[in-house]
């Protein structure tokens, strides 16, 4: 029941033409299988599909949706996507080489693909423990004007939607992994509480994107995971790529009757499927997809997907991320932006500025990224230095601030921003700060009078003057 997301900024129809071209396809070996349960987890369930070549997946395990809708539910399956879901092994099918293969075929408007769902619908974390959700997945490896309207997904929906369909996003719908015309990106979403508007901002839920770390989601499998942790309170609900954290929602930021709604009943069923065309698609495109460039017969690889639950006793730490050292980061260190462990409403690009890498972009109010145990030390920080570009229209403009512990926090700094002469025309600015010392939480938050995005940030530091 997923529909149109937040539309795209500044560069999408630039980025989807420079897109590159199609590369080989990664099989997994045969002899490979779900990752060994870690250390204070228990396994759930899992299917790692291995089987021979050309056989459904186990039907013990998935349930095979067909046709343009379930039974007495909405048309195309509530996102305007035209395919038709069949159980045809030419659309679903192992490939002998412990992956699951769903495969759109098509042109035009007249498309075959598959979509399945987990016969269990009660994937849920008990009470003080903390529920993982992983799959390991290749992405369609298609790009360009090639893949537009391809729209491959992994995850999953509120237990009550099977047989009503009519009481979505209220059950709740958890977006793990989604993409769009082959951009280089993963999308993870939380719909909730009702349609439209609500506190989820329905349609496009509540969400953000990232690119997938090293090799590009479509020309390498990669490790899409979801969190439901029930051992803090106020409950999390995290999003990872590879181990690293991108997006997370707090028990706190919903009402009490819209948690309720999507966490009391009796858990979620998990979805792998392929669209064509539909509100996503379209809405980044800017235009209907798929198109008579779209190309057939690219699929999408699925390795395994497992469930596991955290043990009894004294929970395990959320999934470790590489840019979070246990000893923390030294505030006085060129902390690089990209190096966050949260973040909301914005997005990685290549940089060109020099030393190369990578820089959070399309960043407008509201935006935010957070940093884990910043280290200031004993001597107090009063001076805080960002690296920022700028290409925003005239007149747009923005303050970057920092603030301590929470991101509703008093900021300590802050300076504002406006165009610098292009989005990589870099300038470094030095902002005064209140004295700090010690080891906190940090987030840089991004606010503007206009709706714009006003900057793009490569890195920061603090110095004691």
């Amino acid at each position: 029941m997923r529909v149109l997301h937040s539309p795209w900024r500044r560069s999408m129809v630039a980025l989807l033409a420079a897109t590159a071209a199609v590369a080989a396809l990664a099989v997994r070996p045969a002899d490979a299988s779900v990752p060994a349960t870690p250390s204070g987890w228990s396994l759930v369930w899992s299917d790692d599909f291995n089987g021979s070549s050309g056989s459904l997946p186990s039907s013990s395990n998935w349930i095979i949706d067909t046709g343009h809708a379930y039974p007495g539910g909405p048309g195309n399956w509530g996102t305007g996507e035209i395919q038709n879901y069949t159980a045809d092994p030419a659309n679903l099918s192992l490939d002998g080489g412990g992956n699951l293969r769903i495969t759109p075929i098509g042109s035009g408007s007249n498309w075959t693909s598959a979509r399945i769902e987990t016969r269990r619908s009660d994937f849920k974390p008990a009470d003080g423990r903390v529920l993982r959700i992983e799959g390991r997945i290749q992405m369609p490896n298609v790009t360009g004007n090639a893949a537009l309207g391809y729209w491959p997904a992994f995850w999953a929906l509120g237990s009550p939607y099977r047989g009503n369909y009519q009481n979505w996003p209220s059950i709740g719908e958890l977006d793990i992994m989604e993409n769009v015309n082959g951009l280089n990106s993963v999308w993870g979403t939380l719909h909730c509480g009702v349609n439209p508007g609500g506190p989820c901002n329905e349609t496009n839920g509540l969400g953000t994107s990232r690119a997938c770390p090293g090799s590009s989601c479509q020309s390498a499998f990669h490790t899409y995971r979801f969190e439901w942790d029930r051992s803090v309170s106020p409950n999390q609900l995290r999003w990872y790529v590879d181990g690293q954290q991108f997006f997370s929602v707090s028990q706190s930021q919903l009402d009490a009757t819209t948690w309720s709604n999507m966490t009391s009943h009796a858990g979620y069923f998990l979805l792998l499927n392929v669209a064509i065309g539909g509100g996503f698609p379209n809405g980044v495109a800017g235009f209907s997809t798929p198109t008579s460039a779209t190309v057939s017969g690219r699929p999408m690889l699925v390795d395994y997907v497992a469930v596991w639950q955290s043990g009894g006793g004294s929970n395990p730490s959320p999934s470790a991320t590489p840019s979070n050292p246990p000893g923390g980061v030294d505030a006085r260190s060129t902390i690089q932006a990209e190096a966050y462990q949260a973040q909301s409403g914005t997005q990685l690009e290549t940089t060109q500025d020099s030393g190369g890498g990578q820089n959070v972009a399309y960043i407008g109010n509201g935006d935010w990224l957070r940093y884990d145990k910043v280290n200031f030390g004993s001597t107090a920080a009063r001076q805080f230095r960002a690296r920022v570009a700028s290409g925003a229209a005239a007149g747009v403009s923005g303050l970057i601030q920092v603030r301590l512990d929470s991101p509703t926090a008093t900021p300590i700094g802050d300076f504002a921003v406006g165009n610098t002469g292009g989005w990589q025309s870099w300038q470094t600015i030095p902002a005064n700060i209140a004295g700090v010392t010690g080891t906190h939480t940090l987030y840089i938050t991004f606010s503007s009078g206009q709706p714009a995005d006003f900057v793009n940030l490569n890195w920061f530091t603090f110095a004691t003057s």
